[in-house]
């Protein structure tokens, strides 16, 4: 009885092993042309500078389509900004100008326009720069964990297909015992 129990189980595991790796592998592939689909609806496309400042990855021209290509676009806006302020990053900058266009984090000694400090507009492109840039990194991840979806589909679907490989061929069921084989006889040679 325990040995059908097993058995029965083992079905059921294989069953439902070879489901739950069909919906990852289905949800996975849905989430990687989701990923796709935005990105591409965002006609993003690589300027002049791309093939240079991503090693060949991206070339002038080409759309942006694959989570991929996003985060090598990423780093091509990263450098522009880093080019547009100087090499310096957001937390390096003065919140403010002065009325000499320095920067200061200091609003009493900011230029004023109607009473309100003048901001700095490098800094706040870092801003930007970087809500965008976090978006085309995040696609590259949601891409990427839709791909390790799949796989995770394929080898529960491969574990399931193994669990009723070994319940219906038996891998539980008692072998029947042989009869014991009979000794060979020997006959006394007859010494003369």
């Amino acid at each position: 009885m325990t040995r059908k129990f097993f058995e029965y189980g083992g079905w059921i595991a294989g069953f439902v092993l070879i489901a739950f790796g069909v919906v990852a592998i289905v949800m996975g592939v849905n989430g990687r042309n989701e990923v796709r689909d935005a990105i591409a609806a965002q006609k993003i496309t690589a300027g002049d500078d791309a093939a240079e400042i991503t090693n060949g990855k991206l070339q002038p021209g080409q759309a942006i389509t694959t989570g991929a290509e996003a985060k090598q676009f990423a780093k091509i806006m990263e450098h522009h900004t880093l080019d547009a302020t100087g090499g310096k990053r957001y937390a390096e900058m003065g919140r403010f100008l002065t009325p000499a266009g320095k920067e200061t984090s200091d609003e009493a000694l900011a230029a004023k326009v109607n009473g309100r400090p003048v901001e700095n507009g490098l800094r706040n492109m870092w801003v930007t720069e970087t809500a965008l840039t976090t978006a085309l990194n995040m696609s590259f991840m949601a891409e990427q964990l839709s791909i390790f979806g799949i796989v995770v589909g394929v080898a529960l679907l491969l574990t399931g297909i193994g669990f009723l490989v070994l319940s219906i061929g038996g891998a539980l069921r008692r072998v029947p015992a042989s009869s014991p084989a009979a000794a060979p006889r020997t006959t006394a040679a007859a010494t003369g």
